[in-house]
């Protein structure tokens, strides 16, 4: 059985949901804190990363936006050439969904080209790289299992309607910090860990 990248997306998120649950009442669900959402591909909050305008990301799930504990949901669109550097997350665990594009991945010591529909687990302190290769944009869903990871890309960024600030390494440490990310170009840990 063949599923649409849409499918695949709610599938996932249903079992994170699912697993993250410790919870036997569904009405106290409601009740956590976090409040349903039903938004659009261009809904969310819209946001211009301060080094690389004018290029975007769309927060959609979190502790600021809709009061998630569990979840964080970010989507951004890539250009051919593009790249997310080597870095890891301290803590959370995620998954990309690519919805459209080729997509050259590098997770700790495996290499591979994924397209439209292809999947990346990262469990938490795994190194990962992407770069879009191809002529074509890439549009990508990024799943965390835990906030944190958010605070470095509000940190980084700037809502849709500021003007972008460029940033220092000092800022970017510090926004590093904040998300429970390190980054290898940045000189916090050797290659090797």
């Amino acid at each position: 059985m063949k599923l649409s990248v849409n499918t695949t997306l709610l599938l996932i998120m249903a079992c994170i949901c699912q697993a993250q649950s410790t919870r036997t009442d569904p009405s106290s669900i409601l009740g956590s804190g976090a409040k349903l959402l039903l938004l659009e591909k261009n809904e969310g909050e819209l946001r211009i990363w301060r080094d690389f305008a004018p290029e975007t990301l769309m927060l959609k799930v979190s502790p600021q936006n809709n009061g998630s504990q569990h979840l964080v949901l970010v989507t951004e669109d890539l250009a051919p050439g593009d790249t997310i550097p080597t870095h890891k997350h301290l803590g959370q665990d995620e998954i990309v969904l690519i919805q459209a594009g080729t997509v050259h991945v590098r997770l700790g010591e495996h290499e591979r080209d994924l397209h439209a529909g292809g999947l990346v687990f990262i469990p938490a302190y795994t190194w990962v790289g992407m770069k879009v290769i191809g002529s074509d944009p890439a549009s990508l869903v990024a799943i965390f299992s835990a906030p944190g990871f958010e605070n470095h890309l509000r940190c980084a960024s700037v809502p849709a309607n500021e003007k972008p600030t460029p940033m220092t390494l000092a800022d970017w440490k510090q926004c590093d910090h904040d998300g429970h990310v390190v980054y290898r170009d940045r000189g916090e840990e050797d290659s090797k860990n």
